[in-house]
C-alpha cells in the first residue's frame, strides 16, 4: 500500500515537473511608460527678440528642467516629486517669470501664484500673491499635503511657510533689471500710447506634467503673473481647473498665457472634459481649448498649454508666436522648442 502510494506520488511529480519543462517561458512584462513635458511661458516668442546668447540659456535651462525631473522618473520616483524639482529649477532661473526673475506688479513688488496636482488622488495645494517665499511650487506642495486648504493666500500662505520650516527670502532675491524695465515701459507705454510696448511681450509662467512608473500624473504651474498687474491680481496659475489641473483618468495639464481668458474657461478642467465625455484624444482636446474655447472667449492670442495623458502622448498648442516647452517622451527623446516655426 505504501510502496503503491510513494509510485504514485512520483509519477504526479515526474508529470509536473516534464509539463513545467515543457511550457513556454513567461512573456516579460512590459515597462509602463514614463513622460515629461514643460513649458516656459509663451507670447510674442520670435527669434528677432531673442539674441542667440539668450536662445542658449533658454535652451540650456529648459533641458536641465527637463533632465532633472526625468532622473526622478528613471529611478521610479513620483510624478508629483519630479514636477515640484523640475518648476524648482525654472523658479530659481532669472529667465523665466516666476520666482526669481518674476515681473513687477504696478507698485513694484513681487507677488507669485502657484499649484501643484496628483492625478491619482486628485488632491490639490495652491498659494498666491506670496512675495517671501523663494520657490511657491513647494510651498503649494506643502498646502496640498500638510492642510486641509486647497489654496493660501498672501500673509496667511506665509504664516504656513513659516510654520512648516519654509525660509522666507526678501523681494531683493526675486528683482531683476530686465523685469524692472520692463514695468517702466509698460507704465510710459500707457502714458503715452505713441511709446512702443516691450517687443517681447512674453508670458514667462513656467509649468510642467509628468507620469510616472506607476501609471500616476502630476502637473504643476508657478507665475509672477503679468508685469504691471495690479496689487492683489491673481490669474488662473493657482486656479484650479483654470490653469492647472491633474487626473489619472484622462491627463494632467497647466497652462501660460492671459489667465482671465483661462478662467473664464476652465481651459485645464474642460480640456480633461473633452476628453472624459466626448471621447476626443488629448491633442483633440488640446487644440480645441487653445484654438476655439480661447477664441471665442475673445482670446485668440492668449497663450498656450502643456498635456500630457498615461499612455505619454504629449501636447503643446498655443495661440501666441511662440511658447517655450520641451518633453522627454516615452521612447526617451528629448526635445526643446522655442517659436512658433519649430515642428520637433
Amino acid at each position: 500500500m505504501k510502496r503503491a502510494f510513494l509510485t504514485g506520488l512520483a509519477l504526479v511529480v515526474a508529470t509536473f515537473v516534464a509539463h513545467a519543462q515543457a511550457a513556454p517561458p513567461a512573456k516579460p512584462v512590459a515597462a509602463r511608460p514614463i513622460a515629461i513635458v514643460i513649458h516656459g511661458g509663451s507670447g510674442d516668442v520670435l527669434r528677432a527678440n531673442i539674441s542667440p546668447e539668450e536662445d542658449a540659456a533658454y535652451r540650456e535651462t529648459l533641458t536641465q528642467g527637463l533632465k532633472a525631473g526625468y532622473a526622478v522618473l528613471e529611478k521610479d520616483g513620483t510624478s508629483l516629486d519630479a514636477v515640484v524639482a523640475t518648476i524648482g529649477i525654472l523658479e530659481d532661473s532669472p529667465l523665466f517669470n516666476a520666482g526669481k526673475g518674476a515681473v513687477f506688479t504696478r507698485s513694484g513688488r513681487i507677488q507669485l501664484d502657484a499649484a501643484v496636482m496628483d492625478g491619482a488622488t486628485k488632491k490639490a495645494g495652491a498659494v498666491a500673491s506670496v512675495e517671501h517665499v523663494k520657490n511657491p511650487i513647494a510651498l503649494a506642495r506643502l498646502v496640498m499635503e500638510r492642510s486641509p486648504a486647497v489654496l493660501l493666500v498672501g500673509p496667511g500662505a506665509e504664516e504656513f511657510a513659516v510654520e512648516q520650516g519654509v525660509a522666507l527670502v526678501p523681494q531683493s532675491y526675486f528683482k531683476t533689471a530686465k523685469r524692472y524695465e520692463a514695468l517702466q515701459k509698460k507704465l510710459r507705454q500707457e502714458q503715452a500710447p505713441w511709446v512702443p510696448s516691450d517687443p517681447s511681450k512674453g508670458h514667462g509662467t513656467v509649468g510642467c506634467v509628468a507620469l510616472d512608473r506607476q501609471g500616476h500624473l502630476a502637473a504643476g504651474t508657478s507665475t509672477g503673473g503679468l508685469t504691471g498687474k495690479l496689487d492683489g491680481r491673481v490669474g488662473d496659475t493657482p486656479i484650479i481647473g483654470a490653469g492647472t489641473y491633474c487626473d489619472d483618468a484622462t491627463c494632467g495639464v497647466s497652462c501660460t498665457g492671459t489667465g482671465e481668458f483661462f478662467m473664464r474657461c476652465l481651459v485645464a478642467y474642460d480640456l480633461s472634459q473633452q476628453m472624459s465625455l466626448k471621447g476626443l484624444s488629448l491633442q483633440e482636446a488640446a487644440v480645441y481649448e487653445v484654438q476655439k474655447r480661447l477664441h471665442d472667449a475673445g482670446g485668440p492670442d492668449s497663450g498656450g498649454l502643456i498635456a500630457l495623458d498615461r499612455q505619454g502622448h504629449i501636447a503643446t498648442p498655443f495661440n501666441t508666436r511662440g511658447m517655450f516647452r520641451g518633453w522627454v517622451d516615452a521612447s526617451g527623446k528629448l526635445v526643446v522648442a522655442l517659436y512658433g516655426d519649430e515642428k520637433p
